[in-house]
């Protein structure tokens, strides 16, 4: 299908990988994972021919049509969210009229000759529409855009009036519904709710048979999916046959068996050194002694490489608060629409959050989760009835918008230092390296970071202070696997209460004891974990 042999590229001076290869075979499903600036997007930028390698081929098999989703999605407009979709299938849309006129040609009458080359060239034309999926493109179309969350009452919006994350699941709709052979997918889950990521996952399992390449940060996605991963990493590609948890084993496993063939190169080599050192000056093993020496040279050296560090994040104990942390008495909140009139988003909430408590709050898109934790850290008033804090309680909130207002100006160092003034600077860069900054790497400023970069500058400055309830929208939002994991054991060492919206049901199951679910103006509270939730609420029984 797709063949990748002994590529080598670099940008600049950096190598991203010398000699590597692997194959992509009809209706495998493979995982892409290595660090950032590993070289993951350029593996999929030479499979499409954007990107050429410098050295090494890639060859592909005739007719294969290739989808490929990124985040970057371009311009969208003049069209409607469904023609969006469908434009993405224009060579199918070409086959369609192609059959159409040679259908009606057909009646018309013409040779024995010209009606043979004519019923040649259907048939061509009308298999390939087939493979294509031609014939319920439409019904596809729709499908796949109701299952990402675009019913049909959106199918004829025009696409301008979608936000960002609206049009990221349009981009995605287009690439499913081409229905390729090979499908690339950098990152699908990013923008999607529950939801949305439990379709996508049935799609992929049930509906598609062609071949998957893709990248996620979503741990659980990767696991139920795919059945091998790729590994970009040190300049070299490695696969392994399995899913992100078998591969985290045998990378382990493989790691401590390089280590030890390492050491036993190096003792081997020790020994020869010491015989040609010992015996160089005798006439007598001259003969040997070269020998040795040409033998020493010919050994290919086992490399260590360098270990992807993860640092451990301590918390200092924060103060401990009173046991109720929150009281809510018949809090609502409405937002003023431009007509006049007002959308309710919840109303009639009562409740105490306990000391040390770790909830999650859930719903679909829209439901009010972020206004519902607006208005328990204060962001926003409630339109009526009273929250307020119990005795000693510290706050402090993470969400999306705060790495807005970071100044693009400033340096990472110089940012963790505003916040805490009074840390010298051995305690800026141990947290720092926390959070996987370390080196030159805390001089860079923050107009030229990714989104998971500056994710990380905000969560380092607020878990650093000494802050007894967290309340977190999306914290795991552009965070990779790696970051996501260092998280997550900071927020079960944390001593203090957690309120958070996740998409990450890795990152649920493993760290809250309850559960709120907003559910268009209604809450309601499950006492137990996210695996009680699932089965209480009958919300994807079947995960």
């Amino acid at each position: 299908m797709i063949h990748l042999s002994n590529i080598t590229k670099q940008h600049g001076s950096q190598v991203l990988f010398r000699d590597a290869s692997f194959q992509i075979l009809p209706g495998s499903r493979t995982g892409l994972v290595g660090p950032n600036g590993a070289g993951k997007t350029t593996i999929f930028r030479i499979i499409t021919g954007e990107e050429e390698p410098d050295s090494g081929d890639m060859t592909c098999a005739k007719r294969t049509t290739i989808g490929y989703f990124s985040q970057d999605v371009g311009d969208m407009s003049g069209r409607s969210a469904l023609e969006e979709v469908m434009a993405g299938s224009a060579e199918t849309m070409r086959l369609a009229g192609e059959l159409k006129q040679m259908e009606a040609a057909m009646c018309e009458p013409q040779s024995d000759d010209e009606m043979a080359a004519l019923l040649e060239r259907y048939g061509v034309a009308q298999e390939e529409f087939e493979h294509r999926g031609g014939y319920d493109l439409d019904t596809r179309a729709q499908t796949v855009l109701t299952g990402l969350g675009i019913g049909p009452d959106r199918f004829n919006h025009p696409v301008e009036s979608f936000s960002g994350g609206w049009k990221m699941r349009i981009a995605l709709a287009k690439i499913l519904t081409l229905k390729p052979d090979v499908l690339l997918l950098d990152e699908p889950t990013n923008h999607l709710d529950v939801e949305s990521i439990v379709w996508l996952e049935e799609w992929l399992a049930d509906t598609f048979d062609g071949a998957l390449l893709m990248t996620s940060h979503d741990r659980d996605f990767m696991n139920r999916i795919v059945t091998r991963i790729v590994e970009v990493a040190n300049k070299t590609v490695t696969t392994y046959g399995g899913n992100y948890d078998f591969y985290e084993k045998e990378r382990e496993i493989r790691h401590e068996q390089l280590l030890a063939s390492h050491k036993r190169q190096q003792e081997m080599l020790a020994k020869e050194e010491e015989f040609i050192a010992r015996f160089a000056a005798r006439a007598s093993h001259a003969a040997q002694v070269q020998s040795r020496v040409k033998k020493i040279e010919k050994i290919e050296r086992i490399e260590i490489p360098a270990e992807e560090r993860v640092v451990r994040f301590e918390f200092s104990e924060p103060p401990r608060s009173g046991d109720d942390v929150v009281v809510m008495n018949a809090l609502a909140k409405q937002w003023p629409l431009p007509d006049g009139g007002v959308k309710p988003v919840f109303s009639g909430v009562s409740g105490i959050i306990k000391r040390q408590s770790k909830i999650a709050v859930v719903g679909v898109n829209g439901a009010g989760k972020s206004t519902f934790l607006k208005v328990l850290a204060g962001q926003t008033e409630p339109s009526s009835g009273t929250v307020s804090l119990g005795a000693n309680v510290e706050l402090g909130y993470f969400s999306q918008h705060a790495m807005e207002v970071l100044d693009p100006k400033k340096s990472i160092f110089e940012t963790v230092q505003d916040a805490l003034p009074l840390a010298n600077r051995g305690v800026i860069m141990n947290l720092l390296g926390a959070f996987l900054f370390s080196g030159d790497a805390v001089d860079k400023k923050i107009e030229n970071l990714s989104g998971g970069e500056k994710s990380r500058v905000v969560l380092a400055t607020l878990l650093a202070r000494p802050i007894n309830f967290l309340v977190l929208d999306e914290p795991t939002n552009h965070l990779d696997i790696r970051s996501r994991e260092m998280l997550l054991n900071a927020l079960q060492n944390f001593t203090g209460t957690v309120m958070l919206v996740s998409h990450d049901r890795h990152f649920l199951r493993c760290l809250v004891d309850r559960v709120i679910e907003v559910d268009h103006g209604e809450m309601r509270t499950y006492e137990g974990n996210y695996e009680y939730y699932l089965e209480k609420s009958h919300h994807f029984a079947h995960h």
